[in-house]
């Protein structure tokens, strides 16, 4: 009785072992995929005309909710970054040109942890005001 409830607990103990080490090679695979919105959202168009008002409110939304990880430049070096170790997107890379902006309306509206989603937090005006923002960083 005792060896089986000993090999009960060993079945038990590597099973959890097991688990966890594929938990922790799947979030790795899913950490590398590449991070793209479903089509038709990639495809919607920006209803809010880049200008300053809209430069203006994009930045002081970016200010509020998006240094502290992205950096005031966009260069991924916020001060968060060393905190919680983590690695944002560079929102001044030159590539992020080539994205629509219905992807990155998508990308900030549901999020990707760590980064939250804004959807629920940020009105859709403030969300398409804060991708015109982001799309100056690129540009710097």
């Amino acid at each position: 009785m005792i060896l089986q409830s000993r090999f009960c607990l060993n079945v038990v103990v590597l099973f959890t072992v097991l688990s966890a080490s594929t938990l922790v090679v799947l979030s790795e695979e899913q950490s590398k995929q590449k991070w793209s919105a479903p089509a038709a959202d990639a495809q919607k168009k920006n209803p809010v005309a880049a200008n300053e008002p809209s430069l203006a409110a994009g930045q002081k939304i970016y200010s509020k909710t998006c240094f502290m990880c992205h950096g005031k430049t966009g260069d991924a070096d916020g001060p968060a970054v060393i905190e919680l170790n983590i690695h944002p997107a560079k929102l001044s890379d030159p590539k992020l040109a080539t994205e629509p902006d219905g992807s990155l309306f998508w990308k900030i509206t549901t999020g990707n942890k760590p980064m939250p989603a804004f959807g629920r937090r940020l009105s859709e005006t403030d969300r398409w005001n804060l991708v015109n923002y982001v799309r100056t960083l690129s540009k710097r």
